[in-house]
């Protein structure tokens, strides 16, 4: 029995394809990358269905609403368990999510960045449950990020043997 697959069904959640970044971006680093029992998930940001970036763009606090930026980190989950899909194989495999280090591109005076990356943490949790979804955390505005988008979030996972 595929134990997240089946939650992820139960929860009526699709996995994105996997990312598709910018014909002019360059990338030369794993979306996921495997040593022991850890995976280290490279910064993602939020897809589309068919795997490219999503909107809304812009600050959060400016042109993106706080909701907008907490759907946009729900939408980075979405985007990470797929990456981790397409490298793992199965998801059960993902024993533990160990540390999650959000960034927020955030208007000057916006203070809220935990309440946006929420979105990623309550998403992760509902799927596989309080043990193995909570995580260390760390939420922060940031200046600027790539493309513009609103979150960027990279991770660490424990995996079985």
């Amino acid at each position: 029995m595929v134990k997240i697959e089946a939650r992820l069904r139960e929860l009526d959640i699709t996995l994105p394809s996997p990312t598709k970044v910018p014909p002019d971006f360059r990338r030369v680093f794993p979306f996921v990358r495997i040593r022991g029992k850890r995976a280290y998930i490279s910064g993602h940001g939020p897809t589309n269905p068919d795997g490219t970036l999503a909107g809304p763009y812009g600050k959060v606090g400016a042109e993106v609403t706080q909701e907008q930026a907490y759907n946009s980190a729900r939408l980075t989950a979405l985007s990470i368990i797929s990456s981790l899909k397409d490298e793992l194989g199965d998801l059960d495999r993902v024993t533990a999510w160990l540390r999650v280090h959000g960034m927020v591109n955030s208007a000057p005076g916006f203070t809220n960045q935990p309440a946006v990356i929420n979105g990623f943490s309550d998403l992760i949790i509902k799927v596989w449950g309080e043990e193995a979804g909570r995580h260390a955390r760390a939420a922060v505005g940031m200046a600027e990020l790539p493309f513009g988008l609103p979150v960027e979030i990279e991770a660490e996972v424990e995996l079985d043997g």
